[in-house]
């Protein structure tokens, strides 16, 4: 009787252990295969007592706007999103569409629908980024007006943190500054 209840805990831990390991896997794998990705994006928060050093981020294709769902049944909170991104002259990623459907190919991110009401807010799983103390102190000087998100997404749409950067300062050479 002992050595069954010590095979039932044995397999217990083990099988907790592999789904574990599995939750791990499964976040970490787009940065292991996913396609590198550059977001403007703003922090919105850059410490908490309480969940420590991090700054939480917002982007612009976070919101949807009035209209990138129409032709769509009116989804519900939690259900999934996916939002297509294309790559603009300066190397930024912007927003190009969305659709309940996965697409069929191409850079998308998918999410899950916040809020039931249009404008759409969708989570992504990159809203927060963690950092020791003086990374994230550095980070809420350098971030004030704005950084770069620079995400791996993988085929699925799933999509993590890789660094996040200051955005690039204009060149003065392209700044009308109306001396004329």
């Amino acid at each position: 009787m002992r050595r069954k209840i010590a095979l039932l805990l044995g397999a217990a831990i083990t099988l907790q252990v592999v789904v574990l390991a599995g939750m791990v896997a499964s976040a970490a794998m787009p940065l292991w295969t996913g396609t590198e990705v550059r977001v403007a994006t703003l922090p919105v928060d850059p410490r908490s007592l309480f969940r420590g050093n991090y700054a939480r981020l917002d982007y612009a294709f976070s919101t949807l706007p009035e209209d990138a769902l129409d032709g769509y049944r009116d989804p519900r909170a939690g259900e999934v999103v996916y939002v297509r991104l294309e790559s603009g002259d300066d190397g930024l990623h912007r927003y190009t569409g969305a659709s309940l459907e996965r697409p069929a190919d191409g850079i998308y991110l998918r999410g899950r629908i916040q809020r039931e009401r249009s404008p759409y807010r969708v989570r992504f799983g990159i809203e927060a980024f963690f950092a020791p103390k003086d990374r994230a102190l550095r980070l809420e000087e350098e971030l004030r007006d704005g950084g770069v998100a620079v995400l791996k997404v993988s085929t699925g749409g799933r999509a993590a943190i890789e660094d996040i950067v200051p955005a690039p300062s204009p060149d003065p050479s392209e700044t009308d500054v109306g001396l004329d």
